[in-house]
């Protein structure tokens, strides 16, 4: 707030520098009676006005040769017509007339030159009897006339010691007539300097608020569509035509040949509109602090003023510039109030909002002044201010910017831990029924059912497996993208994982008609380390996808050894169909999530499109990438190539081991702690059928009542249980001493919390849907390690 104070104070001490600079500039030396006499006078850099009574003949275009046939009345000059008062009564804005000084220059004076301003609305200049500027074209009627606005710079011929300045003046389009500025007079370099600085201030200036406003307008576009950057983007680039289209006209200079009611068009629709839109764009910016009614009111009025610059003629238009000035100024006054009570409320920015509503305050009203007066305004104060009113904008925009992008990310981290939040539950609440069934049909499969018994049987544990596999594959995506997917590092044998997943689909293979081949390099005599899990789930997902689209011939999976040293082994893993095939125009788009080759695949063959977009994010996670070679109709060969450690050499003699004993687990007493029935009656099946005796707890409260370390020789925890959950029960138990070792049974997939259930002192985690020989060799082996 004080630096705000600060910058205000320096507009405030600009402002009053400017406005005496303006008063003083006007009357360093005066004509009298048509004559200025600079003969005593110093002409240097500062320019020296041509004001004081000029010759007047109203209603006459005279050229020099004419002028002593014809009486002169004497005025004074600069003044409108609209001010000037010759027997008793007001001139018209329109007519036309002529003006004349003689101006004695000093001796031997440096090399001068005359800067020309507009006047309302055409001229033609004639110094020493020649015509040195012309704007537009004066004329005795407005069929004669054509009106147009620049400013001219003229130099003076070296020794040059009189100037007679005849000066044509003619209005039939402006709702003001005569001349505004006087001419004025300098050394040539320092007028050539100001007419180049103040140019190169208007382009530089627009330039800056041009391309801001395209700025605002690619956030607005390419970010959250907050309509407060769209109208301030517009008001920029709308108000960027008005620093070169009017006043001092810079843009005129070089697009001479456009037509005065163009160009007058724009330079008033240019401030309405700009004000239309910085109406809303306050509106937008504070709604609770501004009022929606009286902003709607301003709007309103504005649009009127635009639709005015189209509807009615110029000289009518022209003449509503002081009611729209007025108006502006208490627009202006109500912006400031509502930026005020933004700061009151401690609004976002508000103070920058108000510091740069201040400074345009003081601009407008000292243009307005200078409109006015008939003075000419700094344009270094004047580009400052709207420099600093930009800046403070685009600071309150920009920090609005940032901190919707923030809130934006807190909404996002937000939905992101929902979704993995929603997910987990899901999972538990899938996952959960899915042991049940999936585990029941194994222990039916185990009861000698009959031949169509069988067959069905193994349908329903088909189907169970696939519903498993489709959510383990939303939810293998989903820990993907919020990385929270990890890679263990242990000694694989990568023939005994080729040779599972081809044993695990060759019924699917027969029952398809379609013959599945398993090759692997007979050199790969070694053990590496890998993650066996990841690795297989990347190879079942290529060879279940191969089979679902091959209709007949075959699927291969081959493992080639490609290069190898002392410390590493490349390897090539291949699947390769005789489906098919994949059109080369869809071949980039497969890897995409829930993304098929088209949507006829999708509904014959089914399938969530999330497997290759998997493996390929489970391979790039290593630094590997999938490869494809298809033709349609042909087939489709998948491939990537991927380097690993070497462990040890494979035992040749090794043999699978059995479990040769039918009931593993005769005499062994389980707690089994679990909550869902149908939990209870697969798990106490499995491992009633191993040999154990169990005993149930529904929760852990109760778990933790009916534990006996003397009895118990092993305990399986549920994780998600009333009363008391699986970890705290878990956590209890260790503090009383236990060392009886426990299994969790879950239904989350996620590392990250398994790691927190180990962490509270479970021996080890076993998922649910749980495979029976899995479940009763971890068993066995905490049983052994216990004993």
């Amino acid at each position: 707030m004080k630096n705000l104070s600060y910058i205000l104070i320096c507009i405030l001490i600009v402002l009053t520098a400017s406005c005496a600079h303006a008063a003083d500039s006007s009357y360093h030396l005066t004509a009298k009676k048509g004559l200025l006499d600079l003969r005593s006078a110093s002409i240097g850099e500062d320019e020296i006005s041509f004001s004081g009574e000029w010759a007047f003949y109203w209603q006459q275009l005279l050229t020099p040769d004419s002028l002593e046939h014809f009486k002169p009345r004497y005025t004074a000059f600069p003044a409108l017509w609209n001010n000037t008062i010759i027997n008793g009564k007001t001139l018209p804005a329109k007519g036309y007339a002529t003006y004349a000084l003689t101006v004695l220059l000093p001796p031997d004076s440096k090399p001068l030159a005359i800067n020309i301003p507009d006047v309302y609305s055409s001229y033609r200049l004639y110094v020493n009897g020649k015509v040195i500027a012309e704007n537009g074209k004066p004329g005795r009627s407005a069929d004669d006339s054509q009106p147009w606005w620049s400013n001219e710079m003229r130099t003076i011929a070296p020794g040059t010691d009189t100037l007679r300045i005849v000066w044509q003046i003619a209005n039939f389009s402006h709702a003001k007539g005569g001349a505004a500025q006087t001419i004025s007079i300098a050394e040539k370099d320092s007028v050539i300097y100001r007419k180049d600085q103040s140019t190169a201030f208007s382009f530089l200036l627009t330039g800056c608020l041009f391309m801001g406003g395209m700025f605002f307008l690619g956030l607005y576009i390419f970010g959250r569509y907050d309509k407060t950057l769209l109208l301030f983007s517009l008001f920029c680039i709308t108000y960027s035509y008005r620093i070169v289209g009017a006043d001092p006209y810079s843009l005129h200079t070089f697009i001479q040949g456009t037509p005065w009611w163009i160009t007058t068009r724009l330079e008033y629709l240019s401030l309405y509109f700009s004000e239309f839109l910085f109406t809303l764009y306050v509106l937008n910016l504070y709604p609770a602090q501004a009022s929606r009614a009286v902003s709607s009111v301003i709007a309103v009025i504005c649009a009127l003023f635009c639709v005015s610059v189209f509807v009615l003629p110029a000289y009518i238009f022209t003449m509503l510039i002081k009611v729209f000035l007025g108006f502006s100024l208490v627009n202006m006054l109500y912006t400031l109030y509502v930026f005020s009570s933004a700061v009151r409320k401690k609004m976002t920015g508000s103070v920058y909002s108000l510091g740069g509503a201040v400074i345009l305050v003081l601009v407008f009203v000292y243009i307005g002044l200078a409109y006015i007066q008939q003075f000419k305004a700094n344009e270094a104060f004047v580009i400052i201010g709207y420099i600093l009113f930009f800046f403070l904008q685009s600071l309150i925009l920009s920090y609005r910017f940032a901190h919707n992008l923030k809130k934006a990310k807190r909404v996002a981290e937000k939905a992101l831990l929902a979704k993995s939040q929603f997910l987990s539950t899901m999972s538990h609440e899938i996952r959960t029924p899915l042991n049940a069934v999936i585990g029941l049909t194994h222990l039916m499969l185990k009861n000698d059912p009959r031949k169509d018994q069988e067959e069905e049987l193994k349908i329903m544990l088909f189907s169970a497996n696939n519903l498993l596999s489709i959510v383990n594959d939303i939810l293998d995506y989903n820990k993907i993208e919020a990385g929270k997917i990890h890679f263990e590092c242990i000694e694989t044998d990568m023939h005994s994982i080729v040779k599972n997943i081809a044993g695990g689909f060759k019924t699917y293979a027969e029952e398809k008609g379609i013959q599945l081949e398993c090759s692997t390099d007979e050199t790969l005599d070694v053990t590496v380390l890998a993650d066996p899990t990841r690795m297989s789930q990347v190879l079942t997902n290529l060879v279940h996808n191969a089979i679902k689209f091959t209709a007949r011939g075959s699927v291969k999976i081959t493992v080639a050894a490609e290069q190898r040293n002392t410390n590493t082994i490349t390897l090539r893993f291949t699947v390769k169909d005789s489906g098919i095939g994949i059109p080369a125009e869809k071949q980039r788009i497969i890897f995409d999530q829930f993304t098929q080759a088209d949507s006829s695949t999708s509904r014959s063959f089914g399938g969530t499109g999330l497997g290759l977009s998997i493996c390929k994010s489970i391979l790039e996670k290593q630094g590997v990438t999938m490869q494809l070679v298809s033709e349609e109709g042909i087939g489709t060969e998948f491939y990537f190539v991927q380097t690993f450690p070497v462990c040890k050499k494979i035992a040749q003699d090794k043999k699978p081991v059995t479990v040769s004993n039918a009931r593993p687990l005769e005499g062994i007493s389980i707690l089994l702690v679990e909550d869902s029935e149908f939990n209870i009656v697969v798990a106490t099946r499995f491992l009633q059928s191993w040999g154990a005796e169990i005993e149930v707890a529904q929760n852990g409260q109760e778990a933790l009542d009916k534990f006996n370390e003397a009895k118990h020789q092993l305990i399986l925890m549920d994780l998600h249980m009333p009363v008391m959950d699986g970890r705290d029960a878990t956590i209890e138990l260790r503090k009383q001493g236990t060392k009886v070792p426990i299994i969790a049974l879950t239904a989350s997939i996620y590392a990250d919390e398994n790691d927190k259930v180990i962490a509270c002192g479970a021996n080890d985690v076993v998922i649910k849907p749980f495979e029976p020989e899995s479940l009763r060799n971890k068993l066995l082996h905490y049983l052994k390690i216990a004993s």
